[in-house]
């Protein structure tokens, strides 16, 4: 088992199966290797290792068996070459900027990624002389046009948070390259279940780990995938200096996560897409954004960029932020929380939570109404979530 090669098994059985090296006791179950350091046989082994000229443990801020298996596991699920783990989603990201950004060097991102993210290249990634344009997600000639000789990578969520827009990323990959660019994707809405970016062009795969891949709300982390010489060669003496480490109790989590990951996508599906078509029908509801139904204007680039359309439905109500705040005030299963991917069904006012450090300006831009809601649908019964959000949903 130690040396069996996993890549031509499915992702169901790569998520259950992929990296655990078994040690002498036998173990049925990845254990969690809880130690800071290791012990070496010589003097002289510990030289090889710290200068890289032996495999092996070193310090568990960039070598832990628990952290390498989750490690693994995930990059047979992405189909990349090698993957680090983080200690969040945004350390991921702040970690490819760090490591292939330097000063003077230009990003074109989405308009439409996470409140932080944006944050993180205006204000610290600007600090250190990287410039940064924003454009539209679904506008290929707007990301094209914005590209200059000193673009370094173009940088997306897809799915977008919080509207659900879809960018094609096989069309973004062949501008990027087109440039002499990469191409970063936050996979994080739909996990390698759904979507596969590097399969598709992409560069990098970034993650939060947090997401669906724990599922259960346990535990904070991120993941970057890509090519073995960008990740072991670029980004590796950056987590080695930085520290940014996935705990080891957090990689053990995340490995019991990407077990049932495969099937728990699915149900989120299925309940998403159910609630999406019934929130339609809601008098109070004047827009659903969700990729699975035909009104969504990127439907067909969903059918064919992604195996399923998520788990995520945002929403806009008749009324503004009053009637917003309204219905998730009237809710008493749903948990109101910022977080996404749980099992537990959560719902959000993006306009004064996960983007409420955007000036109203920029939010009117990307299109974040103050009627705006997100819903993360859970694995509850649906019916029962549509009889809660059914208090709110009426006067």
């Amino acid at each position: 088992m130690n040396d069996f090669d996993w890549q031509d098994y499915s992702s169901e059985t790569q998520a259950i199966r992929a990296g655990h090296r078994r040690t002498s006791e036998g173990e049925h179950s990845m254990p969690i290797f809880a130690t800071s350091s290791y012990v070496f046989d010589s003097a002289e082994q510990a030289s090889l290792r710290f200068t890289g000229k032996q495999e092996g443990n070193i310090y568990s801020r960039f070598t832990n068996p628990t952290v390498r298996a989750f490690q693994e596991r995930l990059a047979l699920l992405e189909q990349g070459e090698s993957c680090l783990a983080f200690s969040s989603g945004m350390a991921a990201i702040m970690a490819v900027g760090m490591s292939l950004l330097k000063a003077g060097d230009h990003v074109v991102c989405s308009r439409s990624v996470f409140g932080n993210t944006i944050m993180a290249f205006q204000n610290y990634f600007g600090k250190f002389g990287v410039t940064t344009d924003f454009v539209n997600l679904t506008d290929l000639a707007a990301w094209e046009a914005a590209i200059r000789p000193t673009t370094r990578f173009l940088f997306l969520e897809t799915p977008s948070n919080p509207l659900i827009e879809l960018a094609d990323i096989s069309a973004l990959a062949e501008i990027a390259h087109r440039h002499s660019c990469l191409l970063v994707v936050d996979n994080v809405f739909c996990t390698p279940i759904l979507q596969k970016p590097l399969a598709l062009g992409a560069d990098l795969v970034v993650h939060s780990a947090t997401k669906y891949i724990d599922g259960q709300g346990r535990c904070v982390g991120g993941a970057v995938i890509g090519r073995q010489q960008l990740i072991e060669k670029e980004i590796y003496p950056y987590l080695r200096t930085g520290g940014a480490t996935m705990s080891a109790f957090n990689a053990w989590i995340f490995l019991s996560g990407l077990e049932t990951l495969a099937i728990r996508m699915q149900a989120h599906c299925e309940n998403a897409f159910a609630l999406a078509k019934w929130l339609e029908q809601q008098p109070a509801v004047s827009k659903v954004h969700y990729p699975g139904l035909e009104t969504h204007p990127q439907h067909e680039l969903a059918k064919r960029q992604q195996h399923h359309f998520g788990g995520v439905v945002s929403f806009e109500l008749v009324g503004g932020q009053e009637k917003a705040w309204q219905l998730i005030d009237a809710t008493r299963m749903l948990s109101i929380t910022a977080n996404l991917g749980d099992v537990k069904t959560t719902i959000t006012h993006p306009a004064t939570t996960t983007h409420g450090r955007l000036s109203p300006e920029l939010r009117a831009e990307v299109g974040i109404k103050d009627s705006l809601v997100r819903i993360s649908v859970g694995l509850e019964n649906i019916e029962d979530i549509k009889q809660d959000l059914m208090r709110g949903l009426v006067d």
